[in-house]
């Protein structure tokens, strides 16, 4: 079920979020994400991954995080703010290069080894989720891998919960997807998975 409560979040709610404060989801304070961002890490089989895509990069730790296992790195978010934050403090890592970019109706035309959907997926709704799992499965290459994390409580705002995404992709996807691993946390959910 991808219809979603409500329409996808446009970047309108997300420069609402960026204005009060330029981290709104404590990725740099909070110790669940911290806990979070360690076991995404620790979930990936390869040790160097040739090409990473990272959506919804936010301010950019758990990029800082997977620079050190991508010889290439790109990493976009939705709205400007945040990505300033992001560069600076990744500005000593050549291998990365941010983007501002709408996903999943702009995507980068590129292949990679490594997809990485963080927090992001239950921002969209419908068609857009479909369009958005599609275009992750056409740019991910032969052996690449695509990991998932995802909040699991329910949000009001959000047109779908962690679970439901995780749900649909598993249900959606057998046939180009291999599932790899099944790891659910009390507060979030995260699934592997590598292209056929």
């Amino acid at each position: 079920m991808t219809e979603g409560r409500r329409p996808t979040l446009d970047s309108t709610f997300f420069d609402g979020m960026y204005e009060e404060t330029h981290d709104p989801w404590g990725f740099e304070s909070r110790p669940y994400e911290a806990e979070k961002y360690a076991a995404t890490l620790d979930a990936l089989p390869n040790e160097r991954y040739r090409s990473g895509f990272e959506i919804g990069c936010s301010v950019g730790v758990l990029t800082e995080l997977l620079a050190g296992r991508c010889d290439a790195l790109l990493a976009v978010d939705i709205v400007e703010p945040p990505l300033i934050h992001a560069r600076k403090r990744c500005q000593h890592l050549p291998q990365v290069r941010f983007e501002r970019m709408e996903v999943p109706h702009r995507f980068p035309e590129e292949m990679f080894d490594l997809i990485v959907l963080s927090e992001v997926a239950y921002y969209w709704a419908g068609d857009d989720f479909r369009l958005g799992v599609d275009r992750i499965i056409e740019h991910l290459e032969p052996g690449g891998h695509l990991i998932m994390v995802h909040w699991r409580p329910f949000v009001e705002e959000y047109p779908l919960t962690g679970d439901q995404v995780h749900d649909a992709v598993l249900e959606s996807t057998s046939e180009s997807l291999t599932h790899l691993l099944d790891r659910r946390h009390e507060l979030y959910r995260l699934d592997l998975f590598e292209r056929r």
